[in-house]
């Protein structure tokens, strides 16, 4: 199988590593212009780096996102309709309408399809399973160190560098307002919101908590099936206290199931 790569941050680079000595190709990564040089000076031949989709070469089985919103806004429409299949991580990216939108008609032109990546929850086949009943209620619940928080709204809410004792709530709303306030930190919520009943009726709230170390990412669900309440601590990526160790996981788990006959 041959996939291009967007994006060359740490956690693409973890896809590297793990695809290393498999069957799949690392055809091309697809990097900012600004960065071809730098990274041509670093790796030689090693990779083909390139700045487009159009430029990754022919035989494409798979585009794997793991750049960002961004990147899928600049690169997903085009991917597309060209017929290629897209894996993505900028899952909060899909909050905005207009562009969920274009990615749904650009998929319909081409043939090609959208993967979302599971990324740092699980329970998202409950959620699926559920909504073929009636899902009443779905809430999700990220609590991060403060420090976690830091670069984002939660700043203009809270004293991070000061906080101390119980957890401080910065955020209550849906999963559509916090994908669209918190781009680099919302992934999960909109993930929950995929998968269960949707971006305005999936609540969300986000924590400060000096009490811990790690991520922590809450699923409460309720509806016809039942209930469920879901909870997992997530360490991080070593190369980048930011990314989500479960999240680069569920990339090279995704790119595997792609290319399996029998799929989970």
């Amino acid at each position: 199988m041959k996939i291009a790569l967007i994006g060359f941050g740490a956690m693409a680079q973890y896809v590297v590593d793990q695809l290393a000595g498999s069957q799949t190709d690392i055809a091309a990564v697809i990097v900012p212009e600004n960065q071809i040089v730098p990274r041509r000076g670093e790796f030689g031949t090693q990779f083909n780096f390139v700045t487009e989709a159009a430029d990754a070469g022919e035989g494409i089985d798979l585009f794997v996102d793991c750049a960002g919103h961004g990147a899928l806004l600049q690169h997903g429409v085009k991917i597309l309709r060209a017929g290629h299949d897209l894996l993505t991580v900028s899952i909060g990216a899909l909050a905005d309408a207009a562009l969920l939108q274009e990615l749904d008609r650009a998929a319909e032109e081409g043939g090609g399809s959208i993967r979302l990546v599971s990324g740092a929850i699980g329970a998202l086949d409950a959620l699926r399973a559920g909504r073929i009943g009636t899902l009443q209620a779905v809430r999700y619940i990220g609590r991060k160190p403060p420090q976690g928080w830091v670069g984002s709204p939660a700043e203009a809410v809270l004293d991070l560098g000061a906080l101390t004792g119980a957890a401080q709530v910065h955020f209550r709303g849906s999963a559509r307002e916090a994908a669209l306030q918190y781009p680099k930190n919302a992934n999960v919520a909109a993930a929950v919101a995929l998968a269960g009943i949707g971006f305005d009726d999936t609540q969300v709230e986000l924590l400060a908590d000096p009490g811990i170390s790690r991520n922590i990412h809450e699923i409460e669900a309720e509806g016809d099936f039942g209930s469920f309440r879901f909870s997992i601590e997530g360490n991080p990526l070593p190369l980048n206290p930011r990314t989500s160790s479960l999240a680069a996981m569920s990339v090279i788990a995704s790119i595997n199931q792609y290319a399996e006959r029998m799929k989970f």
